[in-house]
């Protein structure tokens, strides 16, 4: 074979940093993949240059899309549920700086679980307490289902909403808690039902079963346009659910849990989820439900999108159209070892996330953030005084970086992952067109055609149990920078 290919593919294969490098990022199963399909388009490039010398070759990284897809179009056994996922922001070609962790989750800061419980029954008119109901909980277990104090820290931006249990947070510096996310009317019941789980479940020491108090964290934003929020349909059931359904893994997103009827620029919203792997070795992880914003001020990738994206405006048969404001909650963490001095300062950077999407906290907005370290902070079998580990001010701003970045993701996530969905008196919210999106950025040159073929056959007109999706392939936790990352290791890529 001519062209170099052949020696190309040989330099990559024996290129032992560069395997090393591969299987940090793949799983075995996914190398052994990933290396069969590299030759394979190594083979087929090198039998185009010897037909077609003279002309410029495919770009590795595209040629291995293709080949991807297609092997992925012919394995019969290659389905997983992952094919029946939402499209994430990544999916659809929309950059986002700083490194995400596998999962690009909450989830990627280990120990941390969520689950949801999603309630979408009945249609049409509004009757109060029976429906229709579009709502549900969002449960995030902190340290796994064993009690464990945590430094934590909360802020916010605009304070027209609630979360519970941040007055003791504020004066002691722990969270001791799971952390729910609801709507407005039913942050009561559902703060009962915690305190019923704790108790139900041997959350605590069993040392000591009725000694605790509970100060339950439940944060909220209000799905009344969708909801029949005045009838507060969360019942323990709900609450129980959840919390017994929280794992680690892929988080859902979109229409799901507590943002089951959440509305975000006009556009259907709900659960979204990102991180970033620091070059330190922390991970930060965020988890958002986002309720907020105006169609104009839409911003994507740096673009004012939401000025052009002026169709399927939400039909709202009753209450006031006008969307000012509402709210969004964040919730951040890290497994780096931060004190709640420092973990407050991380909350305050939340909001330069939501500015880089467009909102700004609103008057009548919600907007609270809870951010908590994984790290346990101190022998608790020690008495007298204890040692505890905290990284330096002067380490802090890759956080604060990671904070505002994985921010602006998980807004972003959670619009690209919902779904249209019509509620009370027949009022209709509807997705975030992703083909025009896709163009609109294509046209202000922010993506190129890698990775179109992907969003193309992930677009949100498609039937979703046709798509053909690389996660499928691959593995359960697979997104598109893992070929990202890897992408220098394609040589001769042009």
């Amino acid at each position: 074979m001519s062209g170099g290919y052949t020696d190309g593919a040989k330099q990559w294969i024996i290129n032992q940093s560069g395997k090393n490098r591969l299987k940090r990022v793949f799983n075995q199963g996914e190398f052994s993949r990933f290396t069969a399909l590299s030759r394979i388009c190594w083979r087929i490039k090198s039998v185009f240059h010897n037909l077609q010398p003279n002309t410029q070759p495919m770009s590795h990284l595209r040629l291995f899309a293709i080949v991807t897809i297609l092997s992925v179009s012919t394995t019969p056994d290659s389905t997983t549920a992952a094919e029946t996922r939402p499209p994430r922001a990544r999916d659809l070609g929309i950059p986002f700086k700083g490194t995400p962790g596998p999962l690009n989750a909450i989830t990627d800061v280990a120990g941390v679980l969520v689950g949801h419980s999603t309630i979408i029954k009945g249609s049409g008119p509004l009757k109060i307490g029976e429906g229709p109901v579009r709502t549900g909980v969002t449960a995030i277990l902190p340290t796994g289902r064993t009690f464990q104090p945590i430094f934590a820290a909360w802020s916010t931006l605009n304070g027209n909403g609630e979360m519970t249990g941040t007055k003791w947070i504020e004066e002691s510096g722990f969270l001791e808690e799971p952390i729910l996310l609801t709507n407005t009317h039913s942050v009561g019941q559902v703060a009962h039902a915690s305190i019923s789980w704790r108790a139900k479940r041997g959350y605590h020491p069993k040392g000591d079963p009725f000694g605790w108090a509970a100060l339950p964290v439940v944060a909220e934003t209000w799905d009344g346009r969708l909801n029949d929020i005045h009838g507060r349909h969360i019942r323990e059931s709900h609450v129980f659910e959840a919390l017994d359904a929280a794992q680690s893994g892929p988080v859902a997103e979109g229409n799901v849990g507590g943002g089951t009827g959440m509305i975000c620029h006009q556009f259907k919203s709900g659960i979204g989820a990102a991180s970033r792997k620091l070059l330190n070795g922390y991970t930060v992880g965020v988890l958002v439900q986002a309720n907020y914003g105006r169609r104009e001020d839409l911003t994507i990738a740096g673009i004012n999108v939401g000025r052009q994206l002026t169709e399927k405006m939400p039909v709202i048969h009753s209450l006031a159209p006008v969307f000012k404001g509402n709210s969004l909650i964040a919730i951040v963490c890290t497994d780096a070892p931060l004190l709640p001095h420092q973990l407050k300062r991380i909350a305050k950077r939340v909001p330069l996330g939501i500015g880089r999407t467009g909102g700004f906290g609103s008057n009548s907005s919600g907007d609270i953030f809870l951010a908590f370290s994984t790290a346990v902070p101190y022998e608790t079998s020690k008495a007298g005084p204890l040692n505890v580990k905290m990284l330096p001010n002067a380490a802090i701003d890759p956080f604060f970086q990671a904070t505002v970045q994985a921010t602006e993701e998980a807004i972003i996530n959670a619009l690209v992952a919902a779904r249209d969905m019509t509620g009370i008196n027949g009022n209709t919210v509807y997705e975030l067109p992703h083909q025009k999106l896709i163009a609109l950025l294509k046209e202000h040159k922010i993506i190129n055609e890698w990775p179109c073929p992907l969003s193309t056959l992930r677009s949100s007109s498609a039937n979703p149990e046709n798509l053909v999706s690389l996660q499928g392939f691959w593995s359960a936790d697979f997104s598109l920078h893992k070929l990202e990352a890897v992408e220098p290791f394609l040589i001769n890529s042009q």
